[in-house]
């Protein structure tokens, strides 16, 4: 085993460590992300195109209490009757809609039989730069609106909701953090109108439908865990190819003597590597 002693360097260990390292965050971190990337935008955009065909049903059928969510039936087409609860406005800020900035005006809506849910009435554009403008006011009295289902957002971390030019604002569009500021209890879905409803806004438009690239990059990650330890793996057998070839050119006695001394200077550390992994041309 002496022959491949040189394995066990402090160089070579070190070499071990951190391709052993990359190799493993690359099959369960970056791959894994990737690839769950790719996963939640395919199933996006099936229920996308899913909900362009389907006929709009009510929406007690798919939020029939008030804690019920939806997180399957995302962008499903929905029909909501009853009345907006227009004490419990609020905006989402920083929004941006065909690459311009905007606020989303979202506002309770009692259904008939049925839970409060929050609206998204859509979308307007701010003035002055961040300053909101004047909304129209949602209509009085019970309404029939359609609208897509809509899985609530994350909390936007370290980011509180605040009042502003007369309009509590939040980061993202989250039910229950909405729900504790506003004191009006809504279900764990949210509703987005479509257009031409009573109490709609600018329209928001839907995602386009690209998987984008994530497929691709979970599998580039996969393919570098593997490349890296083969690459390890080519490096010891150049290594230790070389150091049996340097063994057999060595001569028998090596120890120079008074009538032959060694005139051959030593090899620097580049030419030893140049010998065993190729030179420059």
């Amino acid at each position: 085993m002496r022959r491949f002693a040189f394995l066990l360097r402090p160089q070579w260990l070190a070499l071990y460590v951190v391709v052993i390292g990359f190799a493993y965050l690359c099959f369960t971190v970056l791959a894994p992300w990737q690839l769950g990337k790719n996963t939640k935008t395919s199933r996006e955009n099936a229920q996308i195109s899913a909900s362009l065909t389907a006929d709009p049903v009510p929406v007690g059928t798919v939020l029939p209490r008030i804690d019920s969510a939806a997180p399957d039936d995302a962008w499903k087409r929905v029909t909501a009757t009853g009345r907006y609860l227009p004490q419990g406005q609020v905006l989402a800020r920083l929004r941006s809609v065909d690459g311009e900035p905007a606020f989303e005006v979202l506002v309770p809506f009692a259904v008939e039989g049925g839970p409060t849910v929050l609206v998204d009435r859509g979308y307007v554009r701010p003035e002055e730069g961040s300053k909101v403008p004047d909304i129209p006011a949602a209509p009085n009295g019970t309404v029939t609106v359609t609208a897509r289902l809509r899985n609530s957002e994350m909390v936007a971390a370290g980011k509180q909701p605040f009042r502003q030019d007369g309009a509590m604002q939040f980061y993202s569009i989250n039910t229950d953090q909405i729900a504790s500021v506003t004191g009006i209890p809504t279900a764990g879905s949210y509703l987005q109108l479509v257009e031409d409803q009573p109490g709609g806004l600018g329209v928001i438009p839907l995602p386009h439908l690209d998987s984008g690239p994530f497929l691709s990059y979970g599998i580039q990650w996969i393919a570098f865990g593997i490349i890296a330890p083969v690459g390890v793996g080519y490096f010891v057998v150049a290594e230790y190819k070389q150091r049996r070839r340097e063994k057999a050119a060595r001569p028998a006695d090596p120890t120079p003597t008074t009538a032959n001394p060694s005139t051959a200077a030593p090899r620097t550390a580049d030419e030893k590597l140049a010998d065993r992994y190729g030179r420059r041309r």
